[in-house]
């Protein structure tokens, strides 16, 4: 059975329990926090590092971007975390990057110049939560129609859309 007091907090401490990890080496001078739990690294880098640390992690073997999503916590600040999902298939490790975003400025660059395969995602967390990527190739809606007022993952999105 899980025990949440097994999962390590905080920089410092994950850091120190996991000094051989490649995500950790790579990583030590970008990160802002990490956490690991359930066999899981997440490292949370500031959003104007992105890009350096998407090559950081890829330098050190990183080299499947499985996924791009985001977390809404309204109304909490910052209010959308930006999380990337990334595989060693050498390694046979995942890591977990995080960017935090402020509700009133949720940007960050787009890291489509690493990971070609960011593409849809950034779409689509930009078409749902209304986070924009700046430098990508083709930032437009993919599920919703071009005049769609809002986006729908929002949690202060109204129920029934706008009317």
């Amino acid at each position: 059975m899980y025990d949440p007091a097994s999962a390590i907090k905080g920089k410092q401490a994950v850091f120190e329990a996991h000094p051989e990890n490649a995500a950790v080496k790579a990583l030590a001078d970008l990160a802002t926090d990490a956490k690991y739990d359930r066999a899981e690294l997440t490292i949370t880098v500031a959003r104007e590092n992105i890009i350096t640390a998407a090559k950081a992690a890829q330098q050190a073997g990183y080299n499947f971007l499985e996924d791009v999503t985001a977390v809404d916590w309204y109304p909490s600040e910052p209010r959308f975390q930006i999380t990337y999902h990334i595989l060693s298939l050498k390694l046979k490790e995942r890591l977990r990057l995080a960017v935090r975003l402020d509700g009133d400025d949720a940007a960050l660059d787009s890291i489509t110049s690493v990971w070609p395969s960011a593409n849809f995602y950034e779409r689509e967390v930009f078409d749902l939560f209304g986070v924009h990527f700046g430098g990508h190739p083709n930032l437009r809606r993919i599920m919703m129609p071009e005049d769609w007022n809002g986006h729908p993952l929002r949690k202060d999105y109204p129920v029934e859309g706008y009317r």
